[in-house]
């Protein structure tokens, strides 16, 4: 059977309190998406998800290499996100976003990502 510990923690998160922190959490990550899909949209950059999942797909600039975009983001830009290229060759030219974060974080993000491709 499941583990006394894992059983108090599915009766927690399953109670009305963990169910409100649950709503609230997933309520962070669809904004933090709202927020990254908008920045793409207003730079023009193709990109995919954000609605239903807190992922967000985008195509690099210029033809870059996913992990070159992603040492570019990195380095100069102090931005982390996922290679395409590390779901196969077919994600090569990609570049993976994820909401899970603190909407602070992506706030400024997203401005550093502004920033960045007035340069790149």
């Amino acid at each position: 059977g499941v583990s006394y510990p894992v059983q108090r923690a599915a009766e927690a998160a399953l109670s009305p309190e963990g169910m409100a922190q649950c709503r609230e959490h997933l309520d962070v990550y669809r904004t933090n998406a709202k927020i990254m899909t908008e920045t793409l949209k207003e730079l023009g950059i193709w990109h995919i998800g954000g609605e239903n999942s807190p992922y967000i797909w985008m195509q690099c600039p210029k033809g870059m290499k996913s992990w070159d975009f992603f040492d570019l983001l990195l380095t100069k830009f102090a931005i982390v996100g996922t290679p395409g290229s590390g779901f196969g060759t077919m994600g090569e030219g990609y570049f993976r976003l994820t909401g899970f974060g603190s909407r602070e974080d992506t706030v400024e993000g997203m401005k550093r990502l502004k920033e960045g491709f007035a340069r790149v």
